[in-house]
């Protein structure tokens, strides 16, 4: 392999916002998500010709590791991981002399001073300074050492030209309520602008949670639909069948609304609700989340009952297979009161969603691993076929965005089916991406990275945000705190969710889909 840092290079018409060279640096690299995420994204980059000519990747961790050891874990890493698989040996030896391991310590300077040596070398005698990347795929409670220790070394100065070359990528949680994520954000604040600053949330990368946005507003049908006039409801569900595997600790500490809810499910609120930006950029799409999430009602501790369910699974039966409850996972306290089941109903207080309801939902050990946005119109205001169906028996048209794993979009309507009689049955127009384009997605990892090379931070989360999300769900939060739960656990595995759940949507008249 060589050890020129200079050797990566790639072909092919790169796009004009590229810059020429970077330098990539890992913090945490022995980790798990440099293992199953992060390098693999970045060997598909180079694979596609996505990288810049200049490239290369430095992992940063607490273990001894010479630069071959590092490339030899990283090729068995995406051999396993990857989406392509190692398609081509020679592109991997390309990437694999761009690899490169510096050993130190989160706390003091020692290892930052060898960092920096080393991009030094890497910017010597080149005519353009390479753009910097620093990724913290570290444990949350370093964050703020390390960005201020990389800037304790000069890493996150300016340029001549004013332009910030430094670009830090922050993991979630971005704290672990409202008080924590200030404090983080203030700490990253005194050594960086918050344009150099991109909080990664993977759920924005994926193709169709991109897509939302384009179905929305490229498409003159749905639009003028989109509001409390004609939408009844609305659900988003992120399910899983897993239980907490290995990260029992973490959950414990944690539960479902900090992992799932002040992210990701707000995040799909924020693009199904949020009004037009003025254009498809950072600043623009970003403002208009923040102003969607100040128009959202908040929960305050004394409706938490009203509009809001929690639960924690038992022991049932999961894709076939017996699995433990949630108080026998490793790790995981005897009478722990962690929620692994959350639903939570908001209003947006504006002019488009005044009255109409967004039920958000998620839980572990679930009977279908899915993700999807499900908006229910309301029904016709004459039901002209009475006769020949019960009211109930005539269903809503139902919009549904699936994000996950059947990624697509389908639509239910009422049709006639054939004979004599008139009868109303349901119908579905169904778009699956993958019969569409070919399973050729891009991994939510490669997009992300990519644009924060580019320096596009319009799928990143800015720090208003953030901290809007979390006075939304920390009500929630600390009241459950304050208030254990005595039916715990409160739902089999494999089911969907606690009959309180249930009971909770049939006081609004309504019932949660079956996806």
């Amino acid at each position: 392999m060589s050890s020129d840092p200079h050797a990566y290079a790639t072909t092919g018409l790169d796009r004009a916002k590229r810059p020429h060279a970077c330098v990539l640096t890992i913090f945490g690299a022995s980790g798990d998500l440099t293992k199953r995420k992060l390098i693999p994204a970045l060997y598909n980059l180079a694979l596609e010709k996505r990288l810049p000519e200049r490239f290369a990747v430095v992992g940063y961790a607490r273990s001894e590791m010479s630069h071959e050891e590092f490339r030899q874990k990283m090729h068995e890493t995406v051999s396993k991981f990857s989406r392509t698989g190692l398609k081509e040996e020679s592109v991997w030896q390309q990437f694999a002399s761009a690899l490169y391991y510096v050993q130190g310590s989160y706390e003091g300077l020692e290892g930052y001073q060898k960092l920096k040596q080393f991009i030094d070398g890497f910017d010597r005698g080149s005519r353009v300074p390479p753009v910097r990347v620093f990724y913290l795929a570290t444990p949350p409670e370093l964050y703020g050492s390390v960005v201020q220790q990389i800037a304790a070394v000069g890493l996150t100065c300016h340029e001549n030209d004013g332009e910030p070359r430094t670009r830090v990528i922050i993991e979630k949680p971005f704290g672990t309520d409202l008080e924590t994520a200030r404090e983080l954000n203030r700490r990253v604040h005194e050594v960086l602008d918050e344009k150099q600053i991109y909080r990664i949330d993977h759920y924005l990368g994926k193709e169709t949670v991109q897509n939302i946005m384009v179905f929305r507003f490229a498409n003159a049908v749905f639009e003028p639909i989109w509001n409390r006039r004609y939408v009844d409801h609305v659900q988003i569900t992120a399910a899983e069948t897993v239980g907490v595997e290995n990260r029992g600790g973490y959950y414990d500490k944690s539960g479902v609304v900090r992992d799932m809810f002040q992210n990701h499910l707000l995040q799909l609120l924020c693009l199904t609700a949020m009004e037009p930006p003025v254009a498809f950029g950072a600043d623009a799409t970003r403002d208009e989340k923040g102003k969607l999430l100040r128009s959202v009602r908040p929960v305050t501790p004394d409706t938490v009952a009203e509009f809001a369910v929690r639960g924690q699974y038992g022991r049932g039966r999961v894709g076939g297979k017996e699995v433990v409850g949630y108080r026998e996972e490793p790790d995981v306290g005897k009478d722990s009161p962690a929620p692994t089941y959350a639903a939570i109903k908001f209003y947006v207080d504006n002019w488009r969603w005044e009255g109409v309801p967004f039920y958000l939902r998620s839980g572990k050990r679930m009977p279908k691993r899915v993700t999807e946005i499900a908006i229910q119109f309301k029904r016709p205001p004459l039901l002209l076929f009475r006769t020949c169906a019960a009211v109930d028996d005539v269903s809503p048209n139902v919009l549904v965005m699936r994000i996950q794993p059947d990624e697509g979009v389908s639509l239910t309507f009422e049709v006639k089916p054939p004979g004599p009689e008139i009868c109303v049955s349901p119908l579905s127009l169904d778009f699956k991406y993958e019969q569409a384009f070919g399973n050729t997605s891009p991994e939510a990892y490669e997009t992300l990275l990519e644009d924060c090379i580019e320096g596009d931070s319009t799928l990143y989360t800015r720090h208003d945000w953030v901290e809007e999300a979390w006075a939304l769900v920390d009500p929630i939060i600390k009241t459950w705190d304050r208030s254990k739960p005595t039916s715990f656990p409160n739902y089999e595995a494999g089911s969907w969710g606690p009959r309180e759940a249930d009971e909770f949507m049939q006081r609004d008249g309504r019932r949660w889909r079956c996806p």
